[in-house]
This record gives C-alpha cells, structure tokens and sequence, in this order.
C-alpha cells in the first residue's frame, strides 16, 4: 500500500510538473507575440514619422534653393548692369577724347597756317634787313676813306693809338684804385676777422670735459667690498686679468677705486662690477662671462653714441664706420681734453664761423666733426701715422667730399690747403684747445707712456693680452699656454724687462709679471 501511495504521489507530481511546464510556456508564447506585435506598431510609427520629417526637410531645401538662385540671380544682373555701365562711361570717355582730338587738329591746322604766313613775312623782312646792311656797310667804309684822307692816317693805326692811349689811361687807374682797396682791406680784415672769430666763440658755450685716470665705483656697504676680493684675492685679481683695470680696495666707505689710462677698460670694469654686485654670483668663471658681455655692449654703445652725435648736429649720410669712429671718441682724450666733446665744439664753430662767411655750415660741420678721427686707430700701423693724414685716409675711403678730406688732412699744416674750409677747421681746432684748462699737456704724455710699454710686450710672441697698472710701475703680461711653457714665461718676463730698461724712459721701476694659465674645456651633451 505505502508503495501504491508513493507511486501514485509521484505520477501526481509529475504530470503537474508537466502541466505547469506546459502552461508556461503558453503564457511565453502569447507574451512574445504580444511584444512582436508592439515592436512591428512601433517600428510603424518611427517609418511614418521620418517619412513625415523627410518631406519636411525635402521642402525646406527646395526653399532655400529656391532662395539662393534668386540672390544668385540679383547679383547676375547687378553685375551686369556695373559692367553696361562702365561700357558706357568708357564710350562716353572715347567720344570726348575723339571730339578733343578733332578740337586739336582744327588748332593746329589753323597754327600751322599762322606759322606759314609769318615765316614768310619774315623771310621778306630778312631781305629787306640785308639789303640794308649793304647800304650801311657802304656808307661806313666811304666815311672811313674819307677819314683817312682828312685824317692822313690808316684806319688801322687809329684804332691802335687809341686803344694803346685807352689802356694806358685804365692801368693807370686800376692801379689806384687797387692801391686804395689794398690799404682799405689791411686795416679793416684784421679787424673784421676779430669780430667773426669772437662772435662765433660767444655763440658757442660748451662744458670742459677733462678725462682723468681714475673712475670710483659706488657700493651699498663695505661688505661688498670683501665679495668683490673674494677668497685670498682670486675674484680681485680675475676682475684685473679681465678688464686690463687695477682695482683699489682701501679705507673709502663705500667705494672702489678703478685706475687705468684707458677710458674704455675703466667703463668695461665698472659696468661689469656693477652687473656682479647686482647679480650677486661672484666668482673668476661668472666674471670672465660677465666682462665678455659688457665689452659687446660697450661696442654696441659706441654705435649708438655715434648716431646721436651726427642727428645733434645735423649731419646726415654719414658712412657707418665713420659713425662708429665718432662713437669711439667718446673713450679717448687729447691732452686731457675729451676727443668727442672737442670734435663737437669744432663742428659747431666751424658752423658758425663758415655761415659768417657765406660758405656751406653743413659741409664744416662735418669736416670739424670728422678732423680727429684719425685720433682712434684700430691697429700699431695705423697709429705710425699722423692721426691728420689718417684721418683724410679714412674720409677718402668712406666717400667724403674732397673739401671735407683736405679739411682733415691740412688742419697741422701736413698737406697744402686748397679750400676755404680748411683754414677754417684749422683756427676753430686752435680755438676749442686754447680755452682756458681745456688741455693738458702732462695726462697726454703719461697715457702714452703707458701705451708705448704695452706695446713693447705686444713685441713679443705668444703674447695675448698687456696691461699697465699701478701708473705705469707694474706690466702685467697673460701669455698663450699653448705657445708658451712655464720655462719660457720666466724668459719672456726678463727679456721684456730688458727691452723696457733699453728702449723706454720712465721713474722708477716697472715690474714685469708674466701670467700663463692652462685651462682644459670639455662639454658634456
């Protein structure tokens, strides 16, 4: 019985199983028909509706065609209506020069008929006009038989007394009259050039400007001082070594003396001390980059100095190497007198002096401007030539104008003077010298002193660079290590102790340091 009832238990459960599964699936098949169904209506709906939009859009490009070609169109015809236009200005324009062309031949027909009428009135009055000249000259020569029979005399040999008794009477009046100018002339031109040469000195007022040996380099606190020293020395002496300057550290608050007799090395120092002191990285590697650099920029400055002087004065084509000479007298000095402000104060009475006398101002203010550039050499050869005739040298080569060269080259009397110009640049050089403490004499010996005693090391080979320091008692001497050994430095330093003890003149004693410095570079990339 138990097994019955299990039996039956089971078949029960497995035939519900069976309808369960059974119904199941009905319900799945009826819910994906139904879902079937709903996606065919929407799909429907979304075909019916990008119809509906496509015939929307299909109607808004037909407007906007529609639009386009009649926009196209008016723009058609309004060009095509500029271009009738203008057709019809031109032929309008075609007609009037054709009627004006017309007007023009009717004239000169009409000219060229007036022209023909009085061509022959005047080919009448002609023969008329020589017809009468042959009476006349008739007439003349039976007057002059007639004379010559009254008279017992030729025509010839009265015309010869009286011009030789005519020029007797006129030399003899020339004479006098030159005489009366000559005296005139001596007692007024004394004085008249006084007053030319005064006018023009009052109407010229310039600063003297004496250049000296020593320039002071402003600091904040006295302990910059010992940056600038740096350790046992080494950042003060790669300073000296750079710039060619001697750099004097003593008790001055707040200041640094810089000695040299080179106006350009002293600039180059200060401007490079002033860039450390700002940077405040001071050390031999950062100081040989710095000096490099202002050295450029001095050059750059010289330029620039050189412009402004030729626009201040009103000179204009100036060649550039000749602006650049003009910048480059800014850093030199004659007898102590500043070059660039003794040149301008030249210029300026030259101007003047040449309007007083009815010449050119333009052109002496350029030949006073220019007279000394023979003054900054670039080279020892060029310095074995008088700084006049050098000068005249370098005008001629940068084109300027013969009056302006020979007004270079004759203002010491070295060539003939063959303008007016020249005497003039002579006498305003004198004036801009003699003023009262504009020179002197005993600056200008010494800084050639010093000069002369680098160029004696120059004479040497191997070396690179010269410096006298410490007013002339110290020749510092750098020397190319690859050229020359320790062994040799010891012998240059004593040979050019020699040549300066038998070729110079100088106090005291001058001491001969010989630097030589090998450096190993290498660049890591």
């Amino acid at each position: 019985m138990e097994t019955d009832t299990i039996l039956i238990i089971v078949s029960c459960s497995t035939i519900g199983i069976l309808l369960g599964y059974i119904v199941a699936k009905a319900l799945e098949k009826n819910n994906a028909s139904k879902i079937i169904k709903n996606a065919k209506e929407e799909s429907n709906s979304i075909i019916r509706q990008a119809n509906a939009e496509g015939e929307s859009i299909k109607k808004d490009k037909l407007l906007q065609a529609k639009e386009k070609f009649i926009e196209l169109k008016s723009e058609h015809e309004q060009i095509i209506l500029s271009r009738d236009k203008k057709i019809a200005e031109a032929e309008k324009r075609t007609r009037d020069k054709e009627s004006q062309v017309s007007n023009e031949l009717s004239k000169n027909k009409k000219l060229s008929q007036e022209i023909e009428e009085k061509i022959k009135d005047y080919d009448f009055r002609l023969e008329f006009l020589e017809k009468k000249k042959e009476e006349v000259d008739k007439a003349h020569k039976s007057q002059i038989r007639q004379l010559e029979v009254i008279s017992a005399l030729s025509a010839e040999e009265a015309k010869s007394q009286l011009v030789e008794s005519l020029r007797q009477e006129a030399k003899s009046d020339a004479m006098a009259y030159i005489q009366e100018t000559v005296e005139e002339a001596k007692l007024t031109a004394q004085q008249e050039a006084k007053k030319i040469i005064i006018n023009t000195i009052q109407r010229i007022g310039t600063e003297e400007a004496i250049d000296n040996c020593v320039s002071v380099f402003n600091i904040e606190s006295d302990d910059v001082k010992g940056r600038i020293i740096g350790r046992e020395g080494r950042n003060i002496r790669a300073i000296e070594a750079a710039t060619g300057v001697e750099i004097i550290v003593d008790d001055t608050p707040e200041a640094i003396i810089l000695s040299c007799f080179d106006s350009v090395r002293r600039e180059v120092a200060r401007l490079s001390l002033h860039k450390l002191v700002t940077d405040g990285r001071i050390h031999p590697a950062k100081i040989e980059e710095v000096v490099q650099k202002t050295q450029k920029q001095i050059e750059q400055e010289i330029i620039e100095v050189g412009k402004r002087t030729v626009i201040d004065l009103g000179i204009h084509g100036l060649h550039p190497e000749l602006i650049k000479l003009v910048g480059r007298m800014k850093y030199r000095s004659s007898y102590g007198q500043n070059l660039l402000q003794h040149s301008r104060e030249v210029a300026k009475l030259c101007g003047v002096m040449a309007a007083e006398l009815g010449l050119n101002a333009k052109i002496a203010k350029r030949a006073g401007l220019l007279h000394d550039i023979g003054k900054v050499p670039d080279s020892e050869v060029d310095m074995e030539t008088p700084h006049a005739i050098l000068g005249m040298q370098w005008a001629e080569k940068y084109g300027e104008k013969p009056e302006v060269c020979n007004a270079i080259g004759a203002h010491h009397d070295e060539i003939e003077m063959t303008t007016l110009l020249a005497p003039i640049v002579q006498v305003c050089d004198a004036i801009s010298g003699a003023r009262p403490g504009a020179r002197r004499q005993v600056l200008d010996s010494y800084i050639q002193r010093l000069k002369d005693l680098e160029d004696v090391a120059f004479g040497f080979n191997g070396v690179n660079k010269a410096y006298a320091i410490q007013a002339g008692r110290e020749l510092r001497v750098m020397v190319e290590s690859d050229r020359v050994s320790d062994e040799q430095a010891a012998n240059l330093s004593f040979e050019i102790s020699q040549k300066i003890q038998t070729d110079m003149t100088y106090p005291g004693q001058v001491k001969v340091t010989v630097i030589r410095e090998t450096r190993a570079v290498n660049i890591a990339k």
